[in-house]
């Protein structure tokens, strides 16, 4: 299944998060133009979506893409933000609190590289898998 022309061409930008995290004032999470057609493609094949932010182990602290609901946040994760793909498609972005402790001064840039990532997540059979690129938050 692929996504839509029209779709490609309105993806062609970064796709910045909403400001979700209280006391924020700059986006913490941005998709880049190749993590954001993936994105869509995947939406296209498996419906609505969300993202945790692994903190490592078997995962290599990737970002984990699951449909929507398949992994269980509570109060123990924060939203770092939603990611607007347009078209009414918004994809949450979540890490653990107990992570975000650690990477609480960081923008997480959502990035594609070719390989396999970890068969958890929705882009394993795609023969890609999303990367994290960071970078301290600015002021």
């Amino acid at each position: 299944m692929t996504i839509e022309t029209t779709d490609v061409a309105a993806l062609a930008a970064r796709v910045v998060a909403s400001v979700t995290v209280p006391g924020d004032i700059s986006p913490r999470v941005e998709l880049t133009p190749a993590a954001s057609v993936l994105l869509a493609t995947l939406w296209a094949k498996h419906g609505p979506l969300m993202f945790h932010q692994s903190g490592g182990c078997c995962d290599g602290s990737a970002p984990m893409c699951y449909p929507a609901g398949d992994f269980a946040t509570s109060a123990a994760d924060v939203l770092l933000g939603e990611l607007d793909l347009g078209s009414g498609r918004v994809v949450p972005f979540w890490m653990s609190a107990e992570q975000f402790r650690y990477w609480r001064h960081t923008h997480l840039t959502v990035d594609v590289v070719p390989g396999r990532g970890s068969g958890f997540s929705l882009e394993a059979p795609e023969g890609v898998r999303f990367l994290i690129r960071s970078r301290l938050m600015e002021e």
